[in-house]
């Protein structure tokens, strides 16, 4: 996953750890220090010098420092710079990113003794984490709300809303949830066949209409059916749309009304880089949304969608969807993301 990403990302590390390095002076000698001897003739015994001075010079040998320069980093970070913008990183968080390192490279100390390596991959992670922000585990939050729970998806057409539904419910269904999924996409020819399809096949019970019904009443009468029935979970599927149809958005809005979801989740590709955070911040704006899901994170060797659309939209990244089965998805965590395309760095 994100294995170009990856690549680039080692070269700017190896890059940046080389700058820095190249100004690395060797560690000074320890000093040698001399017991006292008595005088001539004297009968005193030899004193050793003070321990607390013996101490002081070891530790100012010890941690003798490098202040780390811009002039150092420069070079690197503008190739970085590049990097991430080649990589589909959105311009504003590859800003951010790069800001992010400076500050934790530029006149920070290095200890003699310290990994050069250790200090970059530290900056390196900080930065990557900061724009990654935490992740959303929806396990948790299932866990601390009242039931049912309710969890809209939305998103365009074609970007594997419905089967991501149909993964969360098994994903669910196996962390021991009760699910119950409201087949609202009313309009795409075979939605509905389709949603049924995937619930059968991981035993989830369905509510659906005929086709070119209500959507808004489908799922309302799904969230009751819920209720009677004491379901934790109701997962509602909505028609794919462009955020630039205004009637197919004003129905979402009525959708929203109607059945009051308490999260309300977009769906998109992770190959569709900077379009999947445009569409995601449009679609925020119009209907709002809590959550993100990027499907096809397995085929994207750029990461320029993962990494970007959390801090651009201010929205958590939910799950990863990486392949076709039920099991393909698995919940977003921020920390293995960067760990992995750091290589497992400390």
């Amino acid at each position: 996953m994100f294995g170009g990403l990856r690549e680039r990302l080692q070269a700017a590390r190896n890059q940046l750890s080389s700058s820095i390095g190249a100004v690395v002076a060797p560690p000074a000698a320890e000093p040698v220090i001399t017991p006292l001897t008595p005088a001539a003739g004297s009968t005193e015994p030899a004193q050793p010098a003070s321990p607390s001075f013996v101490d002081k010079v070891k530790v100012l040998v010890l941690e003798r420092e490098l202040i780390v320069s811009d002039k150092n980093i420069a070079q690197a970070l503008s190739e970085l710079e590049l990097t991430l913008l080649e990589s589909d990183v959105a311009l504003p968080v590859t800003d951010a990113i790069i800001v992010n390192i400076r500050k934790n490279l530029v006149g920070k100390h290095r200890k003699i003794g310290e990994s050069v390596d250790a200090m970059v991959v530290r900056a390196l992670k900080t930065a990557l984490l900061d724009v990654l922000g935490k992740g959303f585990d929806l396990k948790e939050y299932i866990t601390t709300r009242p039931r049912p729970v309710k969890i809209l998806f939305t998103g365009v057409n074609g970007t594997g809303k419905t089967t991501s539904i149909a993964k969360i419910g098994s994903y669910l269904h196996k962390q021991g949830f009760s699910v119950v999924i409201g087949a609202g996409d009313t309009y795409r020819a075979g939605a509905i066949e389709q949603i049924a399809v995937h619930a059968e096949r991981i035993g989830i019970k369905i509510i659906q209409h005929k086709e070119g019904a209500d959507p808004s009443a489908v799922l309302f009468d799904t969230v009751q059916y819920a209720i009677s029935h004491k379901i934790d979970v109701v997962l509602a599927d909505t028609a794919g749309r462009f955020h630039t149809k205004s009637n197919l958005m004003n129905q979402l809005e009525k959708i929203k009304r109607v059945m009051k979801p308490d999260l309300v989740v977009y769906v998109d590709e992770a190959v569709a880089g900077n379009d999947a955070v445009i569409r995601a911040a449009e679609f925020d704006r119009t209907v709002g949304a809590d959550a993100i899901v990027l499907t096809k994170a397995d085929m994207d060797s750029r990461g320029g969608a993962a990494i970007s659309i959390t801090h651009t939209i201010g929205k958590p990244l939910m799950f990863l969807g990486v392949g076709q089965g039920y099991d393909d998805i698995i919940p977003f965590d921020p920390v293995g993301v960067v760990d992995e395309l750091l290589d497992g760095a400390a």
